[in-house]
């Protein structure tokens, strides 16, 4: 293949792929206005790696690591809350904007509603407590547990975070071991360390 048919070639894949974005474009825009778009989800560069976020129309319901396998978690969204999922970017942009300002470090609470279906029980009432925790803090696994109201569940705390369907968003980051150490995390201690110190120099 000579330079000419080689340049072709590109042409055409990058062709190719306008055409099947803008046609993903129109089938998530088409999708959206019959009602019939239940997940929408795309993907963001992040400091931390690339995150996929989804959301619902009641507000973003998932944020993974790339560690946890994007099309993995897409399926779970398929299984668990509807298979009509999309790639459509538009109904993601506040989500977006707002993890670009959280990264950028000019914003330290975010505002956009989050739909909670993924986590239930005990689990949600230590998620739903870790809004508790100031941006730049940190807070023990146990002191977790007497937050939630369960002083002695503190391994339940720890199960909680590591399946936090909205980590970031939802600040599991922000709780480490009694001794100061950094503790496990769904995006790996090198994603939680930037998240800390991202806070802390903020």
């Amino acid at each position: 293949m000579n330079d000419t048919e080689f340049i072709h070639d590109l042409v055409r894949v990058a062709d190719d792929a306008d055409k099947l974005s803008g046609l993903r474009a129109r089938l998530a825009v088409a999708a959206e206005r019959e009602g019939i778009l239940d997940v929408a989800y795309r993907v963001l560069d992040a400091p931390v790696g690339p995150l996929l976020v989804a959301a619902t129309t009641q507000g973003l319901i998932r944020v993974a690591y790339a560690r946890e396998d994007h099309d993995a978690v897409l399926q779970q969204l398929a299984d668990k809350v509807s298979p009509r999922i999309l790639h459509a970017p538009r109904r993601l942009d506040l989500a977006a904007r707002e993890l670009d300002e959280y990264f950028a470090g000019t914003r330290q609470d975010f505002d956009i509603p989050l739909d909670w279906r993924l986590s239930a029980g005990f689990r949600s009432t230590v998620l739903h407590h870790l809004h508790e925790i100031g941006y730049g803090r940190t807070a023990s696994y146990a002191a977790v547990a007497k937050l939630a109201g369960s002083p002695k569940a503190v391994r339940a705390v720890g199960t909680a975070c590591a399946t936090n369907p909205l980590p970031v968003v939802v600040p599991c980051h922000r709780v480490v071991r009694s001794d100061g150490a950094m503790g496990g995390y769904l995006g790996g201690v090198e994603a939680k360390r930037l998240l800390l110190d991202l806070e802390a120099a903020a």
